[in-house]
């Protein structure tokens, strides 16, 4: 009896190791199987481009596609860009999945062209998208507005931006290069030199230009006893580079499907309540006063009055945003790079004082607004700087209407509504088959005689075509007053902080090199 029940808990253990297997061989088997479906989930669409006979990039990956570096903060999107530029040369134009979605980059200034300006219509979109319950002030930017909208704001906005109402904000942005100036001067009153990181120090003014040539208040940045309710902490808020502005812009730009379920807003709800306060306090008493002043909100209510139309607050706090926007982080960045290559090329800065004071000199020292005009070889260090740093490294369209594009080299492409296309400005600034020794520093390649045989649509610091930035005159009107202001009595020279060769911030939304852009200001 011992030896039989002995076999028989032996047969009994068998049974239950043989029903573990059969388990263990079952689990495996499903857990095999998920990873297969999921497997052919996030790689369902990754022979999109093959199937049409359009190269396309390579190192694909299950669910990430190609964008790996870049959703994991380690590559910015302009690098990436111009690493695929690279690799693909020669070709008009190469796919690629941002994650599991088939995007299409062009490689070659005649397909940008028709994409910006000869069928913008089949491309009318700009890509980010902005939820408009999430940030509904930022929805009335007209960069990331299409169709009637887009065009009903963007005419109001030029009309703002016209000569006469340019001439109006240059009294305001005077005011302000003053003050800037004594801000410097106080700086320099006990010693020779003073360092500063210059996207700081051009926020300031920009900030400041926006408070005073916006909104006509006093946005308190050239007084560091203030800092904390400046108008310069606003745009920090904002902009300044950080995990939470990182996160915001990855979602918008990269993963918009993605904040449905995190909502997270790009402008802080502090800011958006900030904006909303002051604006509708300030545009209830112009609406009372009618008392003329040099600002965009005065030429707001007169926009009001010709067209005999009560503007919504909401309207009106997002044009308000988009001028905060537009001229406060843009513009400083540009006056950045600007500084940093007149720092680095001396005879660069020495040709252009010479032309300042010349035209200052015409106009008793006034800078003027037909000055400004005739500062054409500041025009040129404009174009040469935004040239080597674009703002924007890349642009984004939306196909809205099915369109054939044809490359020079005989690939066609039957672009479907709702594809991505991507324009590698950087990359188009950079290649040397349009621009001779696209890495030097030469404002040259942009006087009258040469920039007539610059490929036009290689050359993208405001974009082009009907939705050129709308800002853009506002923005030489802010860098030439402020530059002007500098070359009459300032010299800048490189600081060794800068670290060189420049690297821009992953997920930045503007490039913005890491450690800054130092420089030292010396009076004359």
């Amino acid at each position: 009896m011992i030896h039989g029940q002995g076999y028989l808990d032996q047969s009994a253990q068998t049974s239950v190791i043989v029903r573990k297997s059969k388990m263990t061989v079952m689990l495996v088997s499903l857990i095999l199987g998920a990873l297969i479906a999921l497997y052919y989930y996030l790689t369902r669409n990754y022979k999109y481009w093959q199937k049409r006979g359009i190269p396309c990039a390579d190192g694909v990956l299950p669910g990430f596609g190609h964008v790996l570096s870049i959703s994991i903060m380690k590559t910015h999107f302009a690098d990436f860009c111009d690493k695929i530029y690279k690799n693909n040369k020669g070709r008009s134009m190469v796919g690629i999945y941002d994650f599991t979605s088939p995007s299409l980059m062009i490689l070659e200034p005649q397909l940008v062209k028709t994409v910006m300006q000869t069928n913008f219509s089949s491309f009318s979109e700009n890509t980010i998208t902005v939820d408009f319950k999430l940030d509904t002030l930022l929805a009335h930017n007209p960069f990331f507005i299409s169709g009637e909208k887009w065009l009903n704001n963007r005419k109001r906005l030029i009309n703002a931006f016209s000569t006469m109402r340019l001439k109006i904000l240059l009294e305001n942005v005077k005011k302000v290069c003053e003050t800037f100036d004594n801000y410097i001067d106080k700086k320099l009153c006990n010693v020779e030199k003073v360092e500063y990181e210059l996207k700081f120090l051009f926020s300031k003014y920009t900030a400041q230009v926006v408070a005073s040539a916006g909104f006509g208040v006093d946005g308190y940045c050239f007084d560091d006893e203030k800092k904390d309710i400046s108008f310069q902490k606003v745009g920090q808020a904002i902009f300044e580079p950080s995990v939470r502005s990182a996160i915001a812009f990855a979602l918008m730009f990269f993963v918009p499907s993605l904040n449905k379920i995190f909502k997270m807003s790009f402008i802080p709800k502090h800011i958006d309540h900030f904006i909303r306060t002051l604006i509708a306090d300030l545009m209830e008493q112009r609406r009372k006063d009618k008392i003329p002043r040099n600002d965009f909100l005065h030429l707001m209510a007169e926009l009001e009055r010709s067209e005999n139309e009560k503007f919504e607050n909401e309207m009106l706090a997002g044009h308000a945003l988009s001028f905060l926007i537009d001229g406060y982080e843009t513009s400083s960045s540009v006056l950045s790079y600007i500084g940093f290559y007149l720092a680095s090329y001396p005879e660069v800065q020495e040709k252009l004082r010479k032309e300042v004071m010349s035209v200052l000199n015409k106009y008793d020292g006034e800078i003027t607004y037909d000055g400004l005009r005739e500062m054409t070889y500041m025009d040129q260090v404009f174009n040469e700087s935004m040239r080597m740093i674009p703002v924007l490294g890349v642009l984004k369209k939306r196909c809205t209407e099915e369109f054939e594009l044809k490359g020079s080299d005989g690939i066609v492409c039957r672009v479907q509504p709702g594809t991505e296309i991507l324009i590698p400005v950087q990359s188009l600034h950079k290649d040397p088959q349009y621009w001779e020794h696209p890495e030097e520093y030469d404002p040259e390649r942009f006087n009258p005689d040469r920039k007539q045989n610059n490929e036009r649509f290689a050359f993208l610091p405001f974009g082009e075509g009907p939705r050129i930035c709308v800002g853009m005159r506002m923005a030489h009107l802010l860098v030439k007053g402020s530059l002007a202001m500098i070359m009459k009595r300032y010299k800048m020279e490189p600081s060794p902080k800068t670290q060189i060769p420049l690297k821009m911030i992953p997920g930045a939304i503007i490039q913005t090199p890491k450690g800054g852009l130092w420089v030292y200001f010396r009076k004359l």
